[in-house]
């Protein structure tokens, strides 16, 4: 059986899987709909939440960041990490508590306002949108590697999948659809890196298998990654190379806006008790452990297998040839992957070879002086493809790519339904009943969300044809919004006695601000570049787009308490409302207001 016929049968059966759920499980009411009737068990929340999390940045190009630049995108780990233990403590059973079913909903009531439950909306659909970009991107990479098509053509089909299963489904299908994507995703990950790890190191755990030794060389397999990288003049893996400040204001923008994030809040409006929703926190982070602690592992190993590939006699040999790529059966990976546009190379020298290296460093380029090389010839190579790749780099059996095809479009497919539920439920739940309509019926109310959310999806793909840079930046950029907007909001309606006025002001400060930083720093939507994802200098020192949400974070506290102290207190019920959310009873049942 071929290989694309085994990805058919993996990828099928998944989609099967997923949208029989969908219809099982189809919501009948808005409580369903938006809450899955609030009667999710913690575990199976925590393992949806965990799918729900692990998007295609997770699964898809984390680990490709990790693997090209080394010990500096660890931020993405510590960042997302960092942020499940924030709403473990400071959010999620509060708002619980608080029972309501979106977080704008809990932002109008709580700062007594329809102006800050708008302005929450419009925070909510900016975020989102720029999140599922991510997603689609990822699912469009997916799908163009598996079914052998296009990018573009692998986004449509990506999109036409998430309309079926979650449209119809809501909150309670989109809940045991998770579920099942991530026992498919979380496989598809630490399979084909147990195999990996054993031929590279002998040791079957990933995580350790990254400290041990190559067993080809003998050597500590970092200390040879660090080795072989460095002769071709990139920096060495293990090397802090970057910016410490950037890095630490980068690893807070995560984490806040992890917390912030109104797709991952909403999971746990749908457990029946606010101890739950600890719970649900707690195994949401025992579940996406298992991937964060195998990703270094990936992306290091990966990075190992493909610099050998190019240069297969070491990097003081020959580099492989034209004609081996060709005839070769361990290069069919990168024939298949050219196919999709975000692979390729070129003998500029015409010498039958093709060089891979670092152009720009002294040493090579007097090397190639030497050798009569003409520059990097491998001119495309997007770090998306990594992991989707790797099991084919290592010639892994046919049946554990056909897994990791499934895997790939788990994450992005779980993760893009639940922002899509996001969305559709702050403009049906939000705008259309909380703001234009409050007398729609609840059939009506469901109707409404259910178009909102295939005109999101339609908006989604559409962006995501011309992403902002690889999955995982775009999605860093959706958590600087939310951590500049959102999080400061949910923060102060908890633990603060901020009025109206100063969650208003201090929302649209740091949404604007963090807007027009992005914006300009990124080029995106003023000077349009599908070809390269390269970011103009940074316009405040050297923070950058994917960091700026903390210093926005920043600017929307201090507005809102400048605000708040120079207005009228918050009323006297509110005052109280607030009180009795902090206060740490309510381990039984939540009542919902």
């Amino acid at each position: 059986m071929d290989q694309f016929t085994i990805n058919l049968l993996f990828v099928g059966a998944s989609f099967a899987l997923y949208i029989g759920i969908a219809i099982w499980a189809r919501a009948g009411s808005t409580s369903e709909f938006y809450a899955a009737g609030r009667g999710v068990h913690p575990v199976t929340n925590g393992m949806a939440t965990a799918a729900d999390w692990m998007s295609a940045a997770s699964f898809i190009s984390m680990a490709g960041l990790i693997a090209f630049t080394g010990y500096d995108n660890s931020t993405f780990l510590m960042g997302w990490t960092g942020g499940y233990v924030l709403l473990a403590l400071l959010l999620a059973p509060y708002l619980r508590k608080f029972g309501k079913y979106t977080v704008s909903e809990f932002i109008g009531d709580r700062f007594y306002s329809p102006t800050a439950r708008l302005v929450a909306v419009i925070s909510l659909l900016v975020a989102s949108i720029t999140y599922v970009i991510g997603q689609m991107t990822g699912v469009g990479v997916a799908f163009g590697r598996f079914l052998e098509v296009s990018n573009e053509v692998g986004l449509l089909i990506g999109a036409v999948v998430v309309f079926a299963y979650a449209v119809f489904g809501g909150m309670k299908g989109v809940t045991y659809t998770q579920v099942a994507q991530y026992v498919v995703l979380i496989m598809a990950y630490t399979i084909p890196a147990v195999f990996i790890s054993l031929q590279l190191t002998g040791n079957p755990i990933p995580g350790l298998g990254l400290f041990g030794t190559d067993l080809e060389s003998g050597l500590p397999l970092l200390q040879k990654l660090d080795q072989i990288v460095a002769e071709l003049g990139f920096r060495e893996y293990t090397m802090h190379h970057g910016d410490t400040f950037n890095m630490v204001l980068f690893t807070l923008s995560l984490m806040i806006g992890t917390a912030g994030l109104p797709h991952v809040i909403m999971r746990f409006f749908t457990v029946p008790r606010v101890a739950d929703a600890r719970w649900s926190a707690g195994w949401a982070l025992v579940f996406i452990a298992l991937l964060y602690l195998t990703a270094p592992a990936v992306g290091a190993m990966a990075r190992l297998n493909i610099t050998e590939q190019f240069w297969p006699n070491g990097t003081s040999g020959e580099a492989v040839s034209v004609e081996q790529i060709a005839t070769d059966p361990a290069y069919d990976w990168m024939q298949t992957w050219q196919q999709t546009g975000l692979l390729g190379w070129e003998d500029k020298n015409g010498d039958g070879r093709i060089q891979y290296y670092n152009d720009a460093s002294p040493a090579m380029q007097e090397r190639a002086a030497t050798e009569g090389w003409e520059g990097n010839e491998l001119t495309n190579f997007n770090q998306d493809i990594l992991v989707l790749a790797n099991p084919e780099i290592a010639n892994l059996p046919g049946w554990v790519i056909g897994l990791v095809a499934a895997g790939g479009l788990a994450a992005a497919l779980s993760t893009a339904a639940g922002l899509l539920l996001a969305i559709s439920s702050a403009v049906s739940h939000d705008l259309i009943k909380g703001q234009w309509n409050p007398g729609i019926s609840e059939k009506g109310e469901l109707l409404s969300a259910r178009i909102a959310m295939a005109v999101a999806i339609v908006v989604a793909t559409y962006l995501g044809l011309n992403p902002p840079g690889f999955a995982a930046q775009t999605v860093a950029l959706a958590f600087g919004l939310a951590a500049a907007s959102i999080f400061p909001a949910l923060m102060m309606g908890i633990f603060t006695k901020v009025n109206n006025y100063g969650a208003v002001a201090g929302m649209l400060a740091g949404l604007i601000v963090t807007v027009i930083y992005i914006f300009l720093h990124k080029g995106w939507f003023f000077i349009p570049d599908t070809n390269s994802f390269t970011d103009a200098d940074p316009l405040l020192g050297t923070i950058k787009s994917t960091s700026f949400g903390a210093v926005g974070a920043l600017i929307n506290f201090a507005v809102a308490f400048t605000v708040s102290k120079m207005t009228a207190a918050i009323p006297q019920e509110i005052e109280e409302l607030v009180e009795s959310v902090r206060v740490p009873r309510g381990a039984g049942v939540a009542q919902d207001h």
